[in-house]
């Protein structure tokens, strides 16, 4: 048998084998609840558990499972604190390290895409790989013409392997689903698969990513380094230093914390307005803090430097103009109104009724964010929505179970809420509402004109 088959073997053998664990954990929770120890206890021990056991099996693979652990990374803020912990440091290694590729295969993979002289087109080229992620590494080296350079390299058949795995995960789903309150797990499965064309695409990537470079050359705010060289399989790209925002959600001060909190909201809403796409892969490892163009450090001259363009939403007008009349509509608390533009935009099925006023209520928290000159975000907020939102006796449960999300807003939605994710683990303070005013249409009245910037 070849490497490749058997590896793929041992990936599919690991994850078929999670749910036989889910499964005996189950009957130890139950053994447990016989003896006389409270539900909620039991509860926690055996969610603890299972987090340790999917987690450990996540990082051992590449491939799907990976990518799918990167996108639970980001919603590690919405997890109760006694589960967290585990998460948080099975999750940090998921989002910047994964086995590398032997070096004879990076270079049988330079050879082919690059051709036998592959050597010429660098100065210099490290074979230990600086990062890793769920389809590929990068390699530092030295560009012919001098510059420093990233060389991303896919790992042969990543694509089998990425379908693979989230096949096998979607069949998990329901098993998965209490990890996360609030979040319904098989949707998000599907929905990475789908994705999953697009991101082993380098030319598609490298198209966003000279698109972002372009309009954010020369910012004071957003750094996106050039495309060098592309084929298939490699992606050449210039190097960019700085600090991982991991690192700065782990030890940066509070400064570093809220200028990066700041940034990731800007390009969140600025990106769409400014290139027609959304950068829709938001975890840390995506992202740098590094020094200004005047290079003093301080707390205005941080920039956000942006990785990674090979999943991106398509959005030529920006952000969909109702997502800004609903949120304004909301603030402004006229509930007939965010009902009506609701159910127009498939939110609510023409087949369901709700009361407009229970609807504004199910909102209101949700976008405190944007209601105050700046906010603070937590993990302690984010905990307290997810559990409103998840809790089967409350009203937000109920009525959120009522609500539909309709496919055009689906991967929109993934991204705002992981990057919220990404701002309570950073707990950062942000002027939400100004980025609000400046990038979202459709939030200010039409007869209002934007705040300076």
């Amino acid at each position: 048998m070849s490497d490749l088959p058997r590896k793929a073997v041992t990936r599919t053998a690991k994850l078929a084998a999670l749910p036989l664990g889910f499964a005996g954990r189950a009957t130890w929770g139950l053994g447990k609840r016989i003896v006389g120890e409270s539900a909620e206890i039991v509860g926690r021990e055996l969610q603890q558990r299972t987090a340790e056991q999917l987690f450990k099996v996540l990082g051992e693979l590449k491939g799907g499972a990976m990518k799918f652990g990167q996108a639970l990374s980001v919603l590690e803020s919405a997890l109760p604190e006694e589960v967290a912990g585990p998460y948080r440091a099975a999750l940090t290694k998921l989002q910047e390290a994964a086995p590398p590729m032997p070096t004879r295969t990076v270079h049988a993979v330079l050879e082919e895409r690059l051709g036998e002289d592959w050597h010429e087109l660098f100065l210099e080229f490290e074979d230990k790989p600086s990062a890793a992620a769920s389809i590929g590494q990068v390699h530092r080296g030295v560009w012919h013409d001098g510059r420093e350079v990233a060389v991303k390299v896919q790992y042969p058949g990543a694509g089998d392997a990425l379908l693979s795995d989230l096949t096998q995960l979607t069949r998990f789903a329901r098993l998965l689903g209490p990890l996360v309150p609030g979040m319904d797990i098989k949707p998000l499965i599907t929905e990475l698969r789908d994705r999953v064309s697009e991101e082993l695409d380098y030319a598609l990537e490298a198209q966003a990513q000279r698109t972002h470079a372009e309009e954010f050359a020369g910012d004071p705010d957003v750094l996106v380094p050039a495309v060098v060289h592309q084929c298939d399989q490699v992606l050449v790209s210039e190097w960019i230093d700085g600090i991982p925002l991991s690192e700065v959600i782990a030890e940066g001060t509070q400064e570093q914390r809220d200028r990066a909190g700041q940034l990731l909201a800007r390009f969140l809403f600025s990106g769409p307005a400014r290139t027609g796409l959304l950068h829709a892969d938001p975890h840390p490892g995506n992202f740098r803090l590094l020094p200004g163009a005047d290079g003093s450090g301080g707390k205005e001259s941080w920039r956000l430097g942006v990785l990674d363009f090979g999943t991106v939403d398509r959005l030529s007008g920006g952000l969909p103009t109702p997502i800004g009349h609903s949120l304004r509509l909301t603030l402004e608390g006229d509930a007939q109104s965010v009902y009506e533009l609701l159910c127009e935009e498939g939110f609510v099925k023409e087949s369901i009724g709700l009361d407009p006023d229970a609807v504004l209520d199910y909102l209101l928290p949700i976008i405190e964010p944007a209601q105050a000159d700046e906010f603070t975000f937590t993990r302690g907020w984010m905990r307290s929505q997810a559990a409103r939102v998840a809790d089967p006796r409350s009203p937000a449960y109920q009525l959120g179970k009522r609500l539909n999300l309709p496919p055009a807003y689906l991967l929109i939605h993934r991204v705002t809420l992981s990057t919220i994710g990404v701002l309570c683990q950073l707990g950062a303070t942000v002027r939400l509402r100004d980025e609000l005013e400046e990038w979202l249409p459709g939030f200010l009245p039409e007869d209002e004109p934007a705040a300076e910037a």
